[in-house]
């Protein structure tokens, strides 16, 4: 038995889920440093989110963001490794993605998305 838990097929993504999945802040945040993220190493732990919530309602979070397609998650050993899948949101909803990250950076100071959740960057 696989510990991969499932992901919808890119042809499953479908926007109502992903749009309502980003209106909730945490998802944002975890979206938005995802996507801080990409350029050095396209994926973090889960547990570089702690400062987001708690475990059990990051949990949650990050369920919902995978069950909507907007996030890949890895399992390797005890840690579970997500990222964005960019090439299927891309190939789905071109422009999307970019246009919520970039209004995103712009609220970023009101909406706490960069202070609450310090990312370490990789070496």
């Amino acid at each position: 038995m696989s510990r991969t838990p499932p992901h919808p097929t890119r042809e499953q993504i479908e926007l109502p889920m992903v749009l309502d999945c980003l209106s909730d802040p945490i998802r944002l945040a975890i979206v938005y440093q995802l996507a801080q993220q990409e350029r050095v190493s396209g994926e973090l732990c889960c547990g570089d989110f702690n400062g987001l919530s708690g475990k059990s309602n990051l949990a949650y979070h990050f369920a919902k963001l995978r069950e909507c397609g907007l996030m890949q998650t890895r399992v390797a050993g005890t840690n579970r490794f997500v990222r964005l899948r960019r090439d299927d949101l891309d190939t789905r909803f071109p422009g999307l993605l970019d246009a919520v990250i970039t209004s995103a950076a712009k609220d970023a100071d009101r909406l706490r998305l960069v202070s609450e959740c310090e990312v370490v960057e990789a070496d």
